[in-house]
């Protein structure tokens, strides 16, 4: 698995971001190019932002039984897998300022590293390891740029 602490693996990334054009096209789901860059940004906003709320202890601790190890383990997300709610766009987005956001997030990610994220807290699982956010965040990458062939 990529290391987005790493620089040259976080590059590679940013460099199939910036394949991508408004007319890339999915080849599953039913997301636009420019959708599925908003909801890569929401895994960073929930960690730079404070625009979303952090779920209730029943929430999360569903969450941490039943998702959390799908979500941070290595093993990579199946084509047309459930979406949390507060993952899904549904309104139109620019795509330009989504992609630009994103690469921002990915240095900032990178240029943070390894530890600060060590023990951070995530809004839905609790505490993770460094290794936990970068399987989070690298494989939900590799899932949503694949799925637009880049």
């Amino acid at each position: 698995m990529k290391n987005i602490f790493h620089t040259d693996d976080s590059q590679e990334f940013v460099n199939r971001i910036n394949q991508l054009t408004p007319q890339s096209k999915a080849l599953w789901g039913k997301m636009t190019v420019a959708q599925m860059l908003a909801h890569c940004n929401i895994a960073y906003e929930m960690v730079y932002e404070d625009i979303h709320p952090k779920p209730n202890a029943f929430i999360r601790l569903i969450l941490k039984l039943l998702v959390k190890n799908s979500v941070v383990s290595e093993k990579p997300y199946p084509k047309n897998n459930h979406t949390a709610p507060q993952f899904i766009i549904k309104d139109e987005r620019n795509f330009d300022i989504e992609r630009d956001r994103l690469i921002a997030y990915l240095n900032k990610t990178n240029e943070l590293g390894v530890s600060n994220f060590e023990g951070k807290e995530s809004l839905s699982f609790g505490k993770l390891s460094a290794v936990e956010w970068n399987n989070m965040f690298a494989k939900h990458l590799q899932h949503h740029l694949s799925q637009f062939g880049v």
